[in-house]
């Protein structure tokens, strides 16, 4: 076997290198979304449990995150929403599309704090209100 690198071992390495810049990129990028979620779902819970005109979009949203078979959303629910709230939303979503932990766990009490949510809102299972 020859001691020294060929073309190949050294095209390679190159491939491997880049791979695994990818993957550190992606993890922070996770981390990230992580952080900002979080931060927006603290901010949203209160706009959901509240009597404005987004309210209802918002609590549709979280309760679809929450558990999207029981309280599935229509996507044209998130329109007219104000810029803000629409980037907590996207940032929310961006979270648990990396599934670290489910939203309501983000909360003392979550799944009670949640399941009040629905029933403030007359939400019934399927989507019905």
């Amino acid at each position: 076997m020859n001691a020294n690198p060929t073309h190949k071992d050294t095209d390679m390495k190159a491939v491997m290198a880049k791979a695994s810049a990818k993957i550190l990129a992606i993890h922070d990028r996770i981390k990230e979304d992580r952080i900002e979620g979080e931060a927006a779902l603290r901010r949203l819970l209160p706009i959901a449990q509240g009597n404005t005109g987004q309210s209802e979009r918002v609590a549709r949203l979280l309760l679809a995150c929450y558990n999207g078979y029981r309280f599935p959303m229509r996507l044209n629910n998130m329109r007219s929403l104000d810029y803000e709230i629409m980037d907590d939303c996207l940032a929310v979503l961006r979270m648990d599309a990396n599934a670290y932990q489910e939203v309501h766990r983000y909360f003392d009490n979550g799944g009670n704090v949640f399941e009040q949510l629905a029933k403030d809102w007359g939400f019934e299972e399927g989507g019905a209100k």
